[in-house]
């Protein structure tokens, strides 16, 4: 992870994603998955240009699969979008950053 891209946990994943004041994308992710890797520049880039507006977090499915399970990801990446407690949006695979940029501005 890195200053700008939260590292959310089973243990977090509540207070850190879900009940964010802001809105909150979270890229469900494993170290094995190669669109994985093709979009993380893309998600840093994103979390500097939004930074203190929208929160940008990874959550590995392989290390946290009570999470993943429960939100029902069977691929990756998959992005998750919360505001207020609810998942507003839900993009999976590689996706171009246009894509990405154009919900969050829509949302935050």
């Amino acid at each position: 992870m890195s200053e700008n891209v939260e590292h959310f946990t089973d243990d977090n994943f509540g207070e850190k994603a879900v009940n964010s004041p802001k809105l909150t994308v979270v890229d469900f992710w494993a170290e094995w998955c190669a669109p994985c890797r093709m979009i993380a520049p893309m998600i840093e880039e994103l979390a500097k240009q939004h930074k203190g507006k929208v929160v940008f977090g990874k959550l590995n499915v392989d290390e946290n699969n009570k999470t993943a399970t429960q939100y029902g990801i069977r691929s990756i990446p998959t992005l998750l979008f919360f505001k207020d407690g609810k998942v507003l949006k839900q993009v999976v695979g590689v996706r171009p950053k246009a894509e990405i940029e154009e919900i969050v501005n829509a949302n935050a």
